[in-house]
């Protein structure tokens, strides 16, 4: 995965914060992928160690972490904008468990999600359906398929 530095730079405002977003994405690809996803919504990604990464953008920057099973993420979020890192979340289609945290270390909201539906494709029909309703197909068995005029 390439490393991105092309991002919006994390305000300086939030270095004064303690993490305050954790997170869980259940059955997500690796982290790399994770990573590329958010480095084509115009975050910026660097390597925080052999799997991990660190993404940011302006207003939250959060670790990714992967499990045996699952991915971590933690780290600091302008808590009028947590629900803006579930949608994003939601446009890269992972299901997730997304916590944001007070001062006090108080829960403040909890969001889980999950994509949106895929859209279901028609259901392809074969083609011998489709050309017996143009009359070019025998409905019932025989030698020749096709109608003669």
């Amino acid at each position: 995965m390439d490393i991105s530095d092309e991002g919006q730079p994390f305000d300086p405002a939030w270095l004064q914060i303690n993490d305050n977003v954790y997170g869980v994405l259940t059955a997500a690809p690796t982290a790399s992928t994770v990573a590329e996803r958010f480095i084509g919504a115009g975050w910026s990604s660097r390597s925080s160690s052999w799997e991990s990464y660190e993404l940011e953008t302006s207003w939250c920057r959060i670790e990714v972490d992967p499990t045996d099973r699952d991915t971590l993420l933690h780290g600091v979020v302008d808590p009028q904008r947590f629900e803006e890192l579930a949608a994003l979340l939601r446009r890269f289609r992972l299901h997730f468990s997304l916590e944001l945290y007070g001062e006090d270390d108080e829960l403040l909201h909890v969001i889980e999600g999950e994509p949106p539906p895929t859209p279901q494709k028609a259901v392809a029909q074969p083609l011998s359906r489709r050309l017996a309703r143009l009359g070019l197909w025998p409905r019932r068995g025989g030698k020749d398929r096709f109608r003669s005029g």
